[in-house]
């Protein structure tokens, strides 16, 4: 078991009242607008996508960024499938039993990734609780073979907890990913409702090994599923005390009626006094916007952290 201890510290910044529930009918508000997807990149992109047969997270989570990210060539590749074995109340991606397992995917991957011309990779997956490892084997053959194919290109990997499982998560990070990402997603309270699956403890230790394996680690948790910014400040503190490096913080969107409602629209603001307070924490970069996403601007977030040289390895 690894104990967390929490950073202690008094940080005045300006206090932020909770707003106004959404309403059941209400209107997405202006900030939360996004234009439609289209484009030379955006065709490229999705032309690769189904002529490998791969998934990207873009299209399976409804991602509102899609047009952005992918006009400007960059992507999230979702590997190990499209269907979860978990049910999380939040997520847009298909919950079932999946069917086998691909092989050839971290082959096809690479191709896609070299023809696309990458300098940095962001790769999930859905949960396989089915398999042994959790499908820490395909994510690590997967960095292989984009290492063979595309050396200069940076990887940044967003796991599951692989029901945490540390053999599971040595496995990813011996393949050396520059950047190893798992979201929290949400304060503890509401984790039996988000994700109920999964445990906040498991998650925050998880990341705590991979930093003293000598990773550069990053999460990311959402606002307006009924947390309070009291809670949210208290959840960057517990990021901090295990020494996360990148935290990203975006509004929660419903996917569809089946999903959690949405208890707020968070205005800007509040999402700018977060991303202040984690900096105070002496978080090395915070990205909060009601926008963002794990991987929005992954490539800008990661680039100051690059520059320090290689990971170092755990002795």
């Amino acid at each position: 078991m690894i104990y967390l201890k929490r950073t202690s510290m008094s940080i005045s910044l300006p206090i932020i009242p909770n707003q106004t529930p959404v309403t059941k009918h209400a209107r997405r508000p202006d900030w939360l607008k996004v234009r439609i997807p289209g484009g030379p990149g955006y065709a490229q992109i999705k032309g690769l996508v189904d002529q490998h047969r791969l998934h990207t997270v873009c299209e399976e989570a409804r991602c509102p960024n899609i047009a952005e990210c992918w006009s400007r060539r960059s992507a999230t590749f979702m590997i190990l499938g499209d269907v979860c074995t978990r049910s999380c109340g939040f997520c847009a991606v298909k919950t079932g039993k999946p069917e086998g397992l691909d092989r050839d995917e971290p082959r096809r991957l690479a191709e896609a990734v070299a023809n696309l011309n990458l300098r940095h990779l962001v790769l999930t997956s859905v949960n396989r609780d089915e398999l042994p490892d959790g499908g820490a084997g395909i994510f690590a053959a997967c960095i292989h073979e984009i290492r063979q194919r595309m050396p200069d290109c940076s990887i940044e990997v967003l796991i599951p907890d692989f029901k945490g499982s540390a053999p599971a998560l040595m496995t990813v990070l011996q393949a050396q990913p520059e950047i190893l990402n798992h979201n929290v997603e949400t304060i503890p309270r509401l984790y039996h409702r988000v994700r109920p699956q999964a445990r906040y403890d498991q998650s925050l230790e998880l990341l705590q090994r991979a930093k003293r394996f000598g990773a550069k680690t990053k999460s990311g948790f959402m606002l307006g599923l009924g947390e309070t910014i009291a809670e949210a400040e208290e959840l960057l503190r517990d990021l901090r005390a295990v020494d996360l490096d990148i935290a990203t913080i975006g509004q929660y969107l419903q996917p569809t009626s089946a999903h959690l409602p949405v208890e707020r629209f968070v205005p800007p603001a509040e999402f700018q006094h977060l991303k202040e307070y984690g900096l105070c924490l002496g978080l090395r970069h915070v990205e909060s916007g009601p926008l963002v996403r794990s991987s929005y601007h992954a490539d800008e977030q990661a680039a100051p952290l690059l520059r320090q040289g290689p990971v170092s390895r755990e002795r």
